[in-house]
């Protein structure tokens, strides 16, 4: 699939000094703000790291890409072949391929990183396979354990860009912090977490996958990513020169941006959703009829209509729309319904008081609901915190950076937040819903038997595409029938660009504004 950029908006103006504009562009050097959802990463090492940003992709490269209509297209592999019974992979490597480093780049660079993933979080993505077979120096093998017809979908994945191995067991744990060696089109100079990455260009790269039209070195000599927890002052950023390109964009900053000259916007469908994880573990959310309750308190329609314009959809269950496992059981999708809601909190006990506050036992319904900074999180949980007061639950936001959050999850000292995750595949059940992943990413603390059971099937008994989606589908409408979380909102993905300063590509491929996108910019002034 391609999305096409939306022409240049046609009024307004953005000042930016004439020297600034004519060294930086003289150098192919840009700045790109991080969207909200990629803030806090620690780390830049694909193998162990739960947390990744765009950053990722341009230093480490993968064996296959993923388009947004989900094909799959070479990188690193050049063909591959599944045996009948899924039982093997067989790859063919690019030749020519060199890490930052100076190593080359074969089937041993493969056969020394998969088994680099064991006891790590992200050991998931290559639990079928048993063993890796080294044919000769531009062919691989896995051999598998059992099938797994989500295979591609994994090695696409930003957590399987191929680091090198000299450097990854030279470095250790500072493998990603204090550097960080791929074979991508752009090398780790710096990185100050929680502020910003610095790459410079590999002028050696010669292998772009065919989503990029430029199949040689990127354009841009130097990237800068700024991490800016504040969308408000990235914004302002992009219309004075600080920043040339944010990856993402608040809906509601849409209408703004048609004031300014300067800026082009590329819409592209959402592979994520905002949403309300509940933690089950803590009172009174451990009564499944108070989470219930909590879930038909979010009217997501009108959050859509006054928060968003109508730009982007209600979300309705954990999954994007486009998948066919959030096809479920229309009965158990999470809708708008103030009135049961307000009965399942009578049979829990928590009756209506003074103040529109319900009580229990002397106990104001009264709730802690976190959130990560940001002008659109903060703003959606202030929507929410309303619409839980007309329910009579008293909710106190308090606003975390996305890294102390993180620590709040793991250290069980929330109740309800409101934050989102991008993923466009079903396996992000078993990310947020696993007992093997409580505190983070299993926000909701949620460990159950038959949950673990049917996502242990979904995950590790499908057999086929067919067997995979039927089973992910009966595990996620086990996960909707114990209300863990709110589905809230499917946002589309908004990228803003100073088209004066940069040009990008009339289309864009790819499921999102990444890499294969990033090495066709060029500076234009």
């Amino acid at each position: 699939m391609r999305y096409v950029t939306k022409t240049k908006f046609l009024s307004g103006t953005a000042l930016i000094a004439a020297g600034f504009l004519s060294c930086a562009a003289m150098a192919q050097d840009v700045s790109i703000a991080f969207s909200s959802d990629e803030l806090g990463a620690t780390s830049y090492n694909p193998v162990t790291s739960s947390n990744l940003n765009s950053a990722t992709g341009l230093i480490y490269d993968r064996l296959v890409e993923q388009d947004a209509d989900q094909s799959y297209h070479p990188h690193l592999a050049t063909s591959w072949v599944e045996s009948a019974d899924g039982m093997s992979w067989t790859f063919q490597l690019k030749d020519g391929v060199t890490f930052h480093d100076g190593t080359a780049f074969n089937a041993q660079s493969v056969a020394d990183w998969i088994p680099d993933f064991a006891d790590t979080e992200n050991a998931y993505l290559v639990a079928a396979i048993a063993s890796v077979e080294v044919i000769d120096d531009l062919t691989v093998k896995f051999v598998m354990s059992r099938p797994e017809p989500n295979l591609l979908y994994n090695l696409a994945s930003s957590f399987m860009g191929i680091p090198g191995s000299a450097s990854y067991d030279s470095l250790g744990e500072d493998f990603g912090v204090t550097g960080a060696v791929g074979t991508g089109p752009f090398k780790l100079e710096s990185f100050s977490i929680g502020l910003e990455t610095v790459l410079v260009r590999n002028d050696d790269y010669a292998w772009a996958s065919d989503l990029s039209e430029n199949q040689g070195t990127a354009h841009l000599e130097r990237v800068t990513f700024r991490e800016i927890p504040d969308q408000s002052t990235a914004f302002l950023e992009l219309k004075t020169g600080g920043v040339d390109l944010l990856l993402g964009v608040p809906t509601d900053f849409l209408q703004i941006l048609k004031a300014e000259s300067n800026v082009s916007v590329i819409q592209m469908p959402g592979t994520g959703i905002h949403y309300m994880p509940i933690n089950v573990t803590a009172p009174p959310f451990d009564n499944i009829k108070v989470r219930e309750a909590t879930g038909l308190a979010v009217n997501q329609e009108a959050i859509v209509a006054s928060i968003y314009n109508g730009v982007g959809a209600p979300a309705h269950n954990f999954l994007i729309g486009s998948l066919p496992e959030a096809q479920v059981d229309p009965a158990l999708n999470v809708n708008y319904g103030p009135d049961k809601a307000k009965t399942l909190l009578d049979e829990a006990g928590w009756m209506m008081g003074e103040g529109k506050v319900r009580m229990k036992d002397g106990v104001p319904l009264t709730v802690k609901l976190f959130t990560q900074n940001g002008t659109e999180f903060t703003s959606l949980t202030q929507v929410v915190q309303a619409q839980l007061a007309e329910i009579g639950m008293e909710a106190e936001i308090t606003v975390f950076d996305s890294s102390t959050i993180r620590d709040e999850y793991k250290n069980n000292r929330h109740q309800l937040a409101v934050r989102g995750y991008d993923w466009n595949n079903s396996d992000i059940l078993d990310w947020f819903f696993s007992g093997k992943r409580l505190g983070y990413p299993n926000v909701s603390m949620w460990n159950d038997v038959e949950g673990q059971r049917l996502n242990d099937v979904a995950m590790e008994d499908s057999k086929n595409s067919d067997e995979r989606i039927a089973n992910f589908k009966a595990y996620h409408e086990y996960v909707l029938s114990q209300h863990l979380f709110v589905p809230i909102y499917q946002p589309t993905k908004n990228i803003a660009y100073n088209s004066d300063r940069v040009s990008v590509p009339k289309i864009v491929r790819g499921t999102r504004f990444r890499s294969q996108t990033i090495v066709d910019i060029k500076v234009t002034e």
